[in-house]
């Protein structure tokens, strides 16, 4: 019988899902490039998304709500227990309490966001306990990674030189 992968190796492996995502929303529809993916306790992707707000007009159109939307499509349910969310990027305050409202079971996130990051950076909206729910955080996976494709994007955008 073969063991069970490790946490972080799953962690990994979904990160870098979340990886693809965001390099199909740079790619594809010139989005700022950022990845999400909702995943089961079983290990079955429920709902993915990158950035849509620029091409939806929709400023709640961030990746992590697209990928919760589109995972409670499938369950048919609002809530997603026991689920785990994989982003690129630390959650912004929207995107915290979308995750908080869903039940998410924990967050694993890229990059840091120093300027509105609310998993930890700016606020720590995922873990205050005045909510009646609070999500378990991982920070920094592949967060080297996420943060160089963020930045290249951004250095793109103002006709500077990528980062090595």
């Amino acid at each position: 019988m073969i063991p069970p992968p490790e946490p972080a190796d799953d962690d990994e492996r979904w990160m870098r899902h979340a990886l693809a995502l965001a390099e199909r929303a740079e790619r594809e529809d010139d989005e700022i490039p950022v990845g999400a993916v909702l995943v089961s306790a079983a290990g079955e992707v429920l709902g993915e998304g990158w950035n849509r707000n620029i091409g939806e007009s929709d400023p709640s159109a961030h990746a992590e709500i697209v990928a919760l939307r589109a995972a409670g499509r499938r369950l048919g349910n609002h809530r997603l227990l026991g689920t785990t969310l994989y982003v690129t990027l630390e959650p912004c305050a929207m995107c915290a309490m979308a995750v908080v409202h869903a039940r998410v079971a924990r967050l694993v996130y890229g990059a840091a966001d120093p300027k509105t990051g609310a998993a930890g950076s700016v606020f720590d909206l995922l873990l205050d306990p005045r909510h009646n729910h609070r999500v378990a955080v991982s920070g920094g996976v592949l967060a080297h990674e996420a943060g160089t494709r963020l930045s290249n994007y951004f250095r793109r955008k103002r006709g500077r030189a990528p980062l090595p």
